[in-house]
């Protein structure tokens, strides 16, 4: 189906002069017979009374116009950090953008923001450098920057008609040029080709302000911008709810294929609606129609149901928005106003604005919302004022923290009280950064059904689970269903929901929980002779930045640093720079917290404690049910453990990454258990094995055989200190109070399972943050005891040592890093575990009882023993006496 239409969205760091442009464009098209202005608070499309107050966009409208044959909607999004969500759903309903640079200005951060954003909606982008009236706008200066942080295809159109530009843009990409030395010309088909694939970008240069430039956009975007084509399939993509002055709720919507009709029914997730209305608006006015096609925008009522993303027909649902909010406000009701009654009305906001996140916190018995930054919390203050007419204020911000695990686990969650059945086992797997939760399957149809697997992926996907060490919800995770059981006559729907939930839960129990935070990334702009104190201020931010360039007597420094120390400091910047220093922050993602454990213990959270989000599981017994701990659930699984099955140790053991690479040691019990079973099974009584048991069998097994053929026979026993340390329950606990004592205690432990080992013992312990540090090598006692030196780490060292040394000597590691026992099991050494050498030295300390101390004892006994009756009948007669 062939278009002239356009879906346009004009985007822009606050104050570029994104709405200025938006009036040019209407006024220059003769949508409008008056330039409106945002100062004069009369822009045809800041329609409402706080935008007006303000000066800001902050609800995404559209405006209707031709520029000659090609019918455009525009669509003006808001240009403040704040509201981003909106502005990126609005993105996924464009054709083409129209960004919007200051040339007064030059990129700022939200710019770059923006470019990301085009970059992950694969969307083509026509460029405004606008307020190049004003004194100081330098056009090479700004083409070379843009060129420089977007990319080579940044050209130049206002000099198309000039010498050199066709030459130019053939050089920005590999098709033109080869067009170019093939024909001598480029025709307007190959431009508009390599525009809407990303390959160039077309530049104007003016003032939206004086109309200056605004003529040639327009001849631009008619020229340059291809014709689309739509399936004949029906599609629409929401990407906007809103209500109008009678609070009929509006689904705002592009049709991607087909056709809409009023009276349809749209079908999604089980449900089904009519459209009653359709609506094609332009600023605050919209023409009622009975039917548009495919490539329009328009708002539809009678949906109720419909979310933001959502897609209907052959359109999928959106992602999730790339920008997230970052903080936490309570929500002060006046005195007398119920919370219960007052929740139904802000979840209406809640539809308009989902990422608002509305919840009741039961744990702090309050009302909270997720905002963005302080402007959102002034509007949504208005807001509620407006539309209910309730006086709220807000509580100071909280950090919206969020959680993820370090290494895979299987979770596992049963539910069975008298007449129900579920199990179900889940694989949780570490996700790339900001790759949000995914669920699949791992699964055979014959071991589970489809109808059953598909029920656990509702329920995993339908809840906002949250984390174990701060009741954060869980992110950039992977959760596949491996395994499920079901009972053919007692298993419920109900059932599967507790037992994914629990198993979710269990799995966060057992992994390495890992607290994120939020960052931004920034901007800073200040007088070059205050860079020091920037840099200073920073980094005790636990920030890093770098200077990025200088004009004249400023400094542009960029970097990120977390959101809970970076988000007030506009304001001393102000006042160390006297007003001359500004910063622009746009949410760069979460990253692990730089103060975890503070955090931790601030929220004061108990997973334990948590009713709704139990992390046990329910077991029958004897027609009554009980509930298992986390801790304990696997011993009580009916069904065998995915990572077994798939020929790894089970999640639980703390050293589980290590243990995939030991060697598995075949005692002689185990032999002769193996040939009573199938041997001598049907031979009779089989020949005992005589053999001498060795007293230091016990210590022999838990370090694995070396093959290598060595020079000598000397062993070493190389120990990562500070690994071994952490690892182990009571040092981590003594290491807390006291480092030193710590290593004091470990040192003096190696030093007695040497004397009885008699090999050689080297600890080695980091000090690769020690600036200058070189490395230090001194004997304690009967021990070696390394400290390494500056940028090398324990790792590194033993590392070295064992690839030196390894065909002299017969060498072990005790580590449980798993990088690094898969290195020097590389090179042929032995490993031990810190869970193994712990083991292994507990039963030195036994044998020495066993050897020595208990002799000794005997010894005593004997002296008792020795005495004649009547010597021993004297003595008892004597202590009578006494007494």
């Amino acid at each position: 189906m062939n278009t002239k239409k356009l879906i346009i969205g004009i985007l822009a760091h606050v104050d570029a002069g994104k709405t200025t442009l938006s009036e040019g464009l209407l006024y220059a098209s003769g949508k409008i017979n008056r330039l409106g202005r945002v100062d004069n608070k009369d822009a045809y499309l800041d329609t409402f009374e706080l935008e007006r107050a303000r000066g800001i966009t902050i609800f995404a409208k559209q405006a209707r116009f031709d520029i000659d044959d090609l019918h455009v909607t525009l669509l003006d999004t808001p240009g403040h950090v704040d509201f981003s969500a909106e502005m990126e759903r609005t993105l996924q309903v464009l054709d083409y953008a129209i960004l919007v640079v200051s040339g007064a200005d030059g990129i700022q951060g939200h710019t770059r923001t923006l470019w990301r954003l085009f970059e992950r909606y694969h969307l083509p982008v026509f460029l405004f450098i606008n307020k190049m009236d004003q004194n100081g706008t330098d056009k090479v200066r700004l083409l070379t920057d843009l060129n420089r942080q977007f990319g080579d295809g940044c050209i130049d159109f206002t000099t198309r008609v000039q010498a050199g530009f066709t030459e130019q843009l053939a050089m920005s990409c590999e098709p033109l040029m080869d067009a170019y030395l093939k024909s001598g010309h480029l025709n307007p088909e190959q431009i508009r080709e390599t525009i809407r694939n990303r390959m160039v970008f077309p530049c104007y240069f003016g003032s939206a302000l004086r109309l200056d430039g605004v003529e040639d956009l327009m001849r631009g975007l008619r020229e340059y911008s291809a014709t689309l084509r739509y399936p004949d399939a029906f599609g629409a993509k929401v990407f906007k709810i809103t209500r109008d002055e009678q609070g009929n709720r509006l689904t705002h919507m592009k049709i991607t294929g087909g056709r809409l009709r009023v009276k349809d029914a749209l079908k999604n997730h089980g449900r089904e609606e009519k459209v009653n209305q359709i609506r094609l608006y332009s600023g605050q006015k919209y023409e009622a129609v009975s039917e548009i096609e495919a490539g329009t925008i328009c708002a539809v009522t009678g949906l109720n149901l419909t979310r933001p993303g959502e897609g209907f027909g052959i359109e999928p649902a959106s992602e999730k928005p790339l920008l997230a909010p970052v903080l936490s406000y309570q929500i002060l009701l006046p005195e007398g106003c119920d919370p219960r009654s007052m929740i139904p009305k802000l979840r209406q906001i809640e539809d308009e604005e989902p990422e608002l996140h509305i919840v009741w916190n039961e744990h702090l018995q309050e009302i909270q919302a997720q905002i963005m930054g302080e402007v959102q919390v002034e509007i949504l203050q208005s807001l509620i004022k407006d539309r209910f007419n309730v006086d709220v204020t807000f509580g100071s911000s909280r950090i919206v923290y969020k959680e993820t695990i370090a290494r895979i686990v299987e979770g596992v969650g049963h539910f069975e009280p008298l007449r129900h059945y579920a199990e179900v086992h889940l694989l949780l797997e570490p996700g790339e950064p900001g790759s949000g939760l995914q669920f699949g399957t791992d699964c055979s149809e014959d071991e589970f059904g489809k109808a059953w697997q598909r029920l656990v992926l509702t329920h995993l996907e339908e809840k906002q689970h949250k984390g174990v060490l701060t009741g954060s919800p869980i992110t950039d995770l992977r959760i596949t269903l491996v395994a499920g059981k079901a009972h053919n006559k007692h298993t419920e729907g109900g059932d599967f929901r507790e037992a994914t939930y629990r198993a979710v839960r269990q799995g966060l129990k057992e992994a390495e929980s890992i607290l994120l935070e939020p960052y931004y990334a920034f901007t800073l702009e200040l007088p070059d002779k205050m860079v020091g104190r920037a840099l200073s201020d920073i980094e005790k931010m636990y920030g890093t930045c770098a200077l990025s360039h200088t004009e004249g007597e400023m400094a542009f420094l960029a970097g990120s640093a977390p959101v809970s120390t970076l988000k007030n400091y506009q304001q001393t910047l102000t006042t160390y720079t006297k007003g001359f220093g500004r910063i622009f922050c746009t949410v760069r993602g979460y990253e692990r917290c730089h103060n975890q454990e503070e955090i931790i213990a601030a929220i004061g959270y108990d997973s334990e404690r948590d009713p709704l989000n139990p992390t046990g599981s329910v077991f029958c017994s004897q027609g009554a049910g009980f509930l298992v701990d986390w801790d304990q659930v696997k011993e009580h699984m009916h069904l065998e453990s995915f990572l077994l099955r798939q020929g790894k140790l089970p999640a639980e053991e703390a050293d589980a990454r290590a243990a995939a690479f030991e060697e598995r040691w075949i005692s002689l019990e185990e032999i002769d258990r193996i040939f009573e079973s199938t041997y001598y099974a049907n031979k009779g009584k089989r020949p005992a094995w005589k053999r001498r048991v060795d007293p230091n069998e016990e210590l022999v097994r838990a370090m694995p055989p070396v093959r290598q053929a060595k020079e000598t026979d000397e062993e070493y026993l190389l120990v990562d200190g500070y690994n071994i340390i952490h690892a182990w329950p009571d040092l981590k606990a003594l290491a807390e109070e006291n480092m030193d004592s710590a290593r004091m205690r470990l040192m003096d432990t190696l030093c007695n399972y040497q004397a009885l080992r008699k090999c050689h013992v080297i600890v080695v312990f980091d000090a690769y943050r020690v600036l200058g540090h070189r490395e230090d090598a001194s004997e304690y006692h009967n021990i070696h005891v390394v400290f390494t030196r500056e940028a090398q780490t324990a790792d590194q060292y033993i590392e070295r040592f064992s690839y030196v040394n390894q065909r002299k000597y017969h060498i072990t590691v005790a580590t449980s890093d798993g990088l690094q026992q898969m290195i020097v099991r590389g090179v042929g050494s032995a490993l031990l575990s810190a869970r193994k050498l712990k083991t292994a030295i507990e039963e030195a300390n036994d044998r020495i009882h066993r050897d020595f101390l208990d002799p000794q004892l005997q010894d005593k006994r004997r002296l008792g023993e020795s005495l004649t009756p009547e010597t021993r009948q004297q003595m008892k007669d004597m202590t009578n006496h006494a007494e």
